[in-house]
């Protein structure tokens, strides 16, 4: 009787850790590499004297669907799931045009970049909101914003300095980025930061 209640108290221990780590934090996005003048933009905010934390451009992306807590299990249903969404959609481009923020300019939150020419991704964040609802993943109720946040205020703190500099490029086109494919990303939360990593890479077809 001994030997069996130590082997079922192993067995409770690894299961506990086993679930753990079937899970990652997961999110569905477009990688967007960053051109010379966008870089410009992040070092001069970077520059600035406001509070605020600008996103590493390593880490910038469009993000098409947050899943949050992921089971690895579920990593090819996804995958077939972001296939079946991109089913009719061909490669296509995107503009990166102007700046703003959220909420509004009295109560700055987030910076972000506009993204112009983004219809092909409205009915891509539909059918994945609705395909991944039924595998159990919240869907998100807000209407589609496509765009980049390129920055988040943690006060008040310099907030004009951050409007002027955003007013100065609010017309400013800063690249065309071709989509060639849709990824499945893991983050992991450290002390410095996100780190990202590329889970599946989905192609769209010609």
């Amino acid at each position: 009787m001994k030997r069996i209640l130590v082997s079922l108290d192993h067995f409770i221990g690894q299961k506990t850790n086993g679930d753990h780590m079937d899970i990652f934090r997961g999110f569905i996005a477009i990688d967007v590499p960053i051109s010379t003048i966008l870089q410009d933009l992040l070092d001069s905010i970077k520059g600035t004297r406001a509070n605020v934390k600008v996103v590493e451009a390593k880490n910038i992306h469009i993000t098409l669907k947050f899943l949050g807590d992921t089971q690895i299990i579920h990593i090819e249903k996804i995958e077939e799931i972001i296939k079946e969404s991109i089913r009719s959609t061909q490669p296509f481009t995107l503009q990166l045009k102007g700046t703003g923020v959220f909420p509004n300019e009295r109560y700055v939150k987030v910076l972000w970049v506009g993204i112009q020419q983004a219809e092909p991704l409205i009915p891509i964040v539909k059918d994945l909101n609705s395909k991944l609802n039924n595998l159990g993943y919240k869907k998100e109720n807000k209407p589609f914003s496509a765009h980049l946040t390129i920055g988040r205020m943690r006060s008040a703190e310099g907030k004009n300095d951050i409007l002027e500099l955003l007013h100065q490029h609010g017309d400013t086109l800063f690249s065309e980025i071709p989509v060639n494919s849709i990824k499945l990303k893991q983050s992991v939360l450290t002390p410095k930061g996100p780190i990202y990593s590329t889970k599946k890479e989905i192609m769209l077809k010609s």
